[in-house]
């Protein structure tokens, strides 16, 4: 018989298996899976084969030869005979997914319930499987067993993500484990794909830079419906380990009397830059900047410049460039001298001084500039970041591409993948 390279989950159910010398071992009873967030493909991560003894055991798909038409051929017999146990991170498709209900990406479907019917596997490089389709229909009571059944694209699906599914063992600590080395987007997105009660619970599970670092990546709707959801001491210290200028982002979208409430709560050395920020109007170089760059006095060497641009806390617009000011270097500064340039930095001894190869010839812009002329400025000087300085000759901070790129984009820019 010739192999196949895609099948249903349900046609697998109770399918004979062979072993390399093509004597029945069993039957398979399931097939096990791991779902991943923000609705990627899941991966097949093997079968339960129920052995001629009614012991139930799991085999690796990558010991899996061959699936034909009528059986199931496996690589060779070594395989575990240990007690197949389920765990925290897999999902049986048979068992758990099917009659799952969902929400369905198609003009046809996009406002009914639906059902899962089956899932659709699909081989790819080697001996790995992937489900790469979902079989539904649309659940109208006792007539849904009638109704039509669609195969749409898992990515059109909503609902089979683990935080959708009350699984067993599928808790805050298994969505945890899977954020682990995302980026904070990615962490963002995939807790908007998340129902509301568990969406709480896993932003209250996160410490507070972490969660910090994902707020400030949810559209301005989102970071105002969690933040009101933490408990009050907990927002604020959440806005403290966020960057001033996400911060003041946040608290100017909250009533007047709500956003004070959270300042004092905060710690003065933190409130203190999100006010000077607030009192500038959001769509000013004053309101774009961070309050934060990197500030040097002129006496630093390059050696030190380098070191502190160095820092991987720093976002890479941040790091494009440092300004050297007289003291005090703390925003608002002294008086502003001019910048440099990483690539100027990286072009000069170690031991040489800034203040040697300062640029100030570069404009300046001011807080009051609109988001036009700001944008005007970045494309004129070909940038990624540029110094605020008040008619004081003091520096107040640093716009990045990043946050113009921000207020440039539609209010909804994240939601939308084709953006």
């Amino acid at each position: 018989m010739v192999a196949v390279s895609k099948v249903f989950a349900a046609r697998l159910a109770g399918m004979v298996v062979l072993g390399p010398d093509g004597e029945s071992i069993g039957r398979v009873r399931d097939v096990v899976i791991g779902l991943r967030i923000n609705r990627q493909i899941p991966r097949v991560l093997g079968l339960v084969v129920e052995l001629l003894t009614h012991k139930r055991i799991f085999v690796p798909m990558l010991r899996v030869t061959a699936i034909e038409p009528s059986s199931v051929t496996l690589l060779t017999a070594n395989v575990s005979l240990r007690r197949f146990a389920q765990r925290p991170s897999e999902v049986l498709a048979l068992a758990q997914l099917l009659e799952s209900k969902v929400r369905v990406d198609t003009p046809e479907l996009a406002d009914s319930e639906c059902v899962v019917f089956d899932l659709g596997l699909e081989q790819g490089r080697g001996r790995d499987w992937a489900v790469t389709k979902v079989a539904v229909r649309a659940a109208r009571g006792r007539l849904a067993r009638r109704s039509a059944v669609q195969v749409v694209p898992w990515g059109q699906v909503h609902g089979l993500t683990p935080g959708d599914l009350a699984l067993p063992g599928q808790g805050v600590s298994v969505l945890l484990a899977q954020f682990e080395g995302l980026r904070a987007a990615d962490v963002a997105n995939a807790l908007r794909e998340l129902p509301e009660k568990r969406r709480l619970e896993v932003a209250i599970a996160l410490d507070d830079e972490r969660l910090a670092d994902v707020v400030q990546e949810l559209p301005e709707t989102d970071q105002v419906e969690l933040l009101g959801q933490l408990e009050v001491e907990r927002a604020a210290d959440v806005l403290e380990a966020m960057d001033p200028d996400d911060a003041a982002d946040l608290l100017s979208e909250l009533p007047a009397t709500e956003a004070e409430s959270l300042l004092q709560l905060m710690d003065p050395e933190d409130s203190a830059p999100v006010r000077r920020l607030l009192a500038h109007s959001p769509n000013t170089a004053g309101g774009l900047m961070t309050p934060e760059p990197v500030v040097l006095a002129p006496a630093t060497t390059v050696a030190e410049a380098l070191a502190r641009v160095r820092n991987p806390d720093l976002s890479p617009a941040l790091a494009s460039m440092v300004f050297v000011v007289r003291p005090p270097t703390a925003t608002p500064t002294g008086r502003y001298l001019g910048c440099v340039h990483i690539q100027a930095l990286l072009r000069e001894p170690p031991a040489s001084l800034v203040g040697a190869v300062i640029d100030k010839d570069l404009p300046r812009l001011h807080p009051g500039d609109s988001l036009q002329a700001v944008t005007r400025y970045f494309a004129t000087y070909n940038l990624v970041c540029g110094p605020v300085v008040d008619d004081e000759e003091h520096l107040l901070g640093a716009v990045t591409v990043d946050d113009v790129l921000d207020h440039l984009l539609p209010d909804d820019w994240r939601e939308h993948e084709d953006v």
